[in-house]
């Protein structure tokens, strides 16, 4: 039996990832480069690419090209929740603490992640949100700033940024990395935690129809939370 071209392509891109050859973050052929180099269709090289990106071991960026993704990131069928409805469903309620809102630089990773070019700025947003009186999570959002224009000029003690995103970038596609951490000192003193406690530190990667909106990087103390169909604080 004859192996399809697209299963031939993947192969060799995770034969070039486990090498070595390609590390992370490494920008791997195009769909046109890989469909000359194979002699395949275009759509047959897409096919590939796409079913490695679902895997969770490439970042496609638009109009960025498509690399290798951090080795640890997975996507997830975790559903998407606003944490002010999740704690308020408990009969709890929830407030939060604006700790920074500001425009900064990107780094390499970011400007993939993120589809912007290096010497771009995005937005960074950092909130304590508690459940009652106790600190719950600590939320550190990096947002695109072409996408989102206006998101330095919120309030996010009185929305958080998962509401105000679903108005003005309606989410359309959403990716996850869930792993336990130790956090630093000055994490776990906002956590009111230990710092040889773990935390779930959750990083969603989420789309719109006009691009990638955000990464936002979540932490909350290990004791704190339930990992199944979907996250809840």
């Amino acid at each position: 039996m004859t192996t399809p071209k697209f299963t031939i392509i993947k192969q060799h891109i995770c034969d070039m990832i486990e090498s070595g050859l390609w590390c992370e973050h490494s920008k791997v052929p195009s769909e046109n480069e890989l469909a000359e180099q194979f002699t395949v269709s275009r759509m047959t090289a897409r096919r590939a690419l796409q079913e490695l990106t679902e895997q969770g071991l490439l970042v496609r960026s638009q109009g960025a090209g498509t690399f290798v993704a951090t080795f640890k990131s997975q996507s997830s069928l975790l559903e998407i929740k606003n944490i002010a409805d999740e704690i308020q469903v408990r009969g709890h309620k929830h407030h939060a603490q604006q700790r920074q809102l500001k425009a900064v630089p990107v780094n390499e990773e970011m400007a993939i992640l993120l589809a912007v070019k290096p010497d771009e700025t995005v937005f960074y947003s950092e909130v304590l949100h508690f459940e009652d009186d106790q600190p719950i999570q600590l939320e550190q959002r990096f947002v695109n700033a072409r996408l989102v224009p206006d998101y330095l000029h919120q309030d996010f003690t009185v929305i958080t940024p998962h509401e105000y995103l679903s108005v003005e970038a309606p989410l359309t596609e959403a990716t996850h990395e869930v792993e336990a951490v130790l956090a630093d000192k000055e994490t776990c003193a906002l956590l009111a935690i230990g710092q040889t406690q773990p935390c779930l530190q959750v990083k969603r990667r989420t789309w719109s129809s006009q691009g990638v909106v955000s990464l936002a990087i979540l932490t909350s103390p290990g004791n704190k939370y339930r990992l199944g169909s979907h996250l809840t604080f």
